[in-house]
């Protein structure tokens, strides 16, 4: 097994995720799409990426291993084990049948600090300010990075934390948060926010006395994190519901836990089979994380069946117009609202999408126009009037589910279109192009398209 340390990164023997690791990292990289095949076949979701990151800062709480299984090969994983082991965790890298596990021991914490080189493409870093504070009494954290689709203030986190009794500074783009002991308390988020449930669950399981959350997330990833935290000894009740009670402990163990299966992923791949008129089996997800996005498939005219953890769609072309509008969790999830915009360009009549989330999410909009669909934005609203054929063209993805947008749409697009920055799509996606390929689409991954002009030699006189 490859440990990462405060010191070295160390690949497996056969150097093979060294490999996929610098490859993740390449930012010159690009996606050459064809258009035209249907997705036939089965192909396997992968472990949650956002339930992943919040299970990887849970680690924090105690001095004891913990095994996470069905982790995710993304690059917001590579960033987060970088944040662990440069604070002194010890993190292994599972290979070979156990290439998605890692183990993570955090028995000595050298530096609770986060540096701005480390998170500038994850917002999820703020997830370690609550573990921190509550186990190390202090954290000094970065504000975090990520896409660019519009602000994602932690001032909910830090509100919550200072209801705890920590006291909270910011200055020079980091927040410092110190407190010999966190308290319980009653805590009623003005807004719902995932990483801010989640950072503040992980705090109060260590806070003395008890926490008392309203208005929390409903996710299934907020459950997810309780489930890991439950089994390493915390005391909840809630999880999953708008209140969550958390009855503080003096220490938590490590535990062993399986990451839950990335519905958005699951989500594209879906919309990627109906797009294409293909026939497609997406396996390892659960389709009961995945209600809301089905049901408004059902209105568009997409054909699905589903089991225990597969869902089958089938898709016949025949696409009509539905608005749709993002909420939060059991709603409409934001991270699909750029793949549903792909569908309906190709669905007759128009299609109104409200993003209620965040305020600049649509900048993957004007790429699709690129490649031939008619959309108009208005503030918040996106108007899409279809049907209209796409054609090849070179696109820049801007974040992460906008750079799966537009791999949609060049599955279906005329000719072969050009897709920019797809290490966005590299982190939050595995292998995207290894799976669609498994099923038929013509994509492929290429490096600079022109080698880069050598400096002209120095003269000497």
């Amino acid at each position: 097994m490859a440990v990462y340390n405060k010191t070295s990164v160390v690949s497996n023997a056969n150097g093979a995720y060294a490999r996929a690791y610098a490859r993740n990292y390449l930012d010159m990289d690009k996606f050459v799409v064809r258009g035209g095949n249907p997705l036939l076949g089965t192909i396997r979701v992968s472990g949650a990426k956002n339930a992943a990151l919040p299970a990887m800062a849970a680690a924090l709480l105690t001095d004891e291993p913990v095994i996470l299984e069905n982790i995710p090969q993304v690059r917001d994983i590579e960033t987060e084990r970088k944040l662990l082991a440069g604070m002194g965790a010890e993190v292994e890298l599972g290979y070979g049948r156990a290439q998605h596990r890692t183990t993570i021991c955090c028995r000595t914490v050298t530096s609770p600090e986060v540096p701005y080189e480390v998170v500038k493409t994850m917002r999820a870093s703020s997830l370690v300010l609550g573990p921190l504070v509550a186990r190390y009494g202090r954290a000094r954290v970065s504000l975090p990075g990520g896409c660019a689709i519009g602000a994602r203030p932690i001032d909910l986190h830090l509100k919550g934390l200072e209801r705890l009794g920590a006291e909270i500074k910011q200055e020079h783009g980091y927040v410092e948060a110190r407190a010999e002991r966190l308290r319980g308390a009653e805590i009623l988020f003005d807004k719902i926010t995932v990483t801010g449930t989640e950072d503040l669950l992980m705090a109060a399981t260590l806070a003395e006395g008890e926490t008392l959350m309203q208005n929390c997330a409903r996710e299934p990833e907020v459950q997810d994190l309780a489930d890991l935290l439950i089994k390493m000894g915390a005391q909840i009740e809630g999880a999953g519901t708008s209140t969550i009670r958390v009855k503080g402990v003096a220490k938590l163990k490590g535990a062993r836990h399986r990451i839950i299966p990335d519905r958005i992923e699951a989500g594209t791949f879906i919309i990627a089979g109906a797009l294409t008129g293909g026939d497609l089996n997406v396996t390892g997800c659960d389709p009961a994380h995945l209600v809301a996005l089905l049901q408004k498939l059902n209105e568009v005219g997409v054909k699905t069946a589903h089991n225990q953890d597969s869902v089958r769609v089938v898709g016949n072309g025949d696409l009509k117009a539905a608005d749709m509008v993002t909420e939060e969790y059991p709603g409409f999830p934001t991270d699909m609202q750029a793949q549903y915009m792909a569908l309906v360009t190709q669905a007759e009549g128009t299609s109104i999408v409200t993003e209620n989330i965040f305020e600049n999410r649509f900048m993957h909009a004007q790429e699709l126009v690129r490649m031939g669909a008619n959309i108009k934005i208005e503030g918040r609203r996106a108007i899409i009037r279809g049907k209209t054929p796409l054609s090849a063209a070179a696109v820049l993805a801007s974040d992460l589910r906008a750079s799966a947008s537009l791999v949609i749409a060049g599955l279906v697009a005329e000719g072969e279109s050009i897709i920019d920055r797809v290490y966005h799509i590299d982190r939050g996606y595995e292998h995207i192009e290894e799976k669609l390929r498994g099923v038929g689409a013509q994509i492929r991954r290429i490096g600079e398209m022109l080698p880069k002009k050598m400096a002209a030699p120095v003269v000497r006189a």
